[in-house]
């Protein structure tokens, strides 16, 4: 298996295409906490989304469940267009969004809605 940074790299390009140059090697932008994005690469994309146990597609739908409870909308916007690059509908991402107004409250989906409308306006 390759390195985390490798293959959290493979993985984020491969969701989000063109958004990671095929020579990159980090993200950082020299910003402050730069390091965190590879932090991110490496334990979540590198660490998690390769690992064997579940498929794309039904990561996308923990992952947003659990952005929906955390109303992380900057990172939902993201995940819900990774969600329909991993094989999820528009119909299966709106049944996330109902489902989560009773598990983590309405405030919350309502938020999500937002943030699905504002990700997704072209799909």
């Amino acid at each position: 298996m390759a390195d985390p940074r490798t293959e959290g790299l493979n993985v984020f390009r491969d969701m989000l295409p063109g958004l990671v140059p095929d020579d990159a090697t980090t993200l950082r932008d020299g910003g402050i906490a730069d390091e965190l994005i590879d932090l991110g690469v490496d334990h979540v994309f590198g660490a998690l989304w390769a690992r064997p146990g579940l498929d794309r597609r039904s990561r996308s739908l923990a992952t947003i469940g659990a952005l929906i409870a955390l109303r992380a909308t900057d990172e939902l916007k993201s995940h819900f267009r990774i969600a329909l690059r991993n094989g999820l509908s528009i119909t299966e991402i709106e049944e996330v969004i109902y489902h989560m107004a009773g598990y983590a409250g309405y405030p919350a989906a309502n938020a999500a809605q937002k943030a699905a409308r504002e990700a997704l306006a072209d799909s």
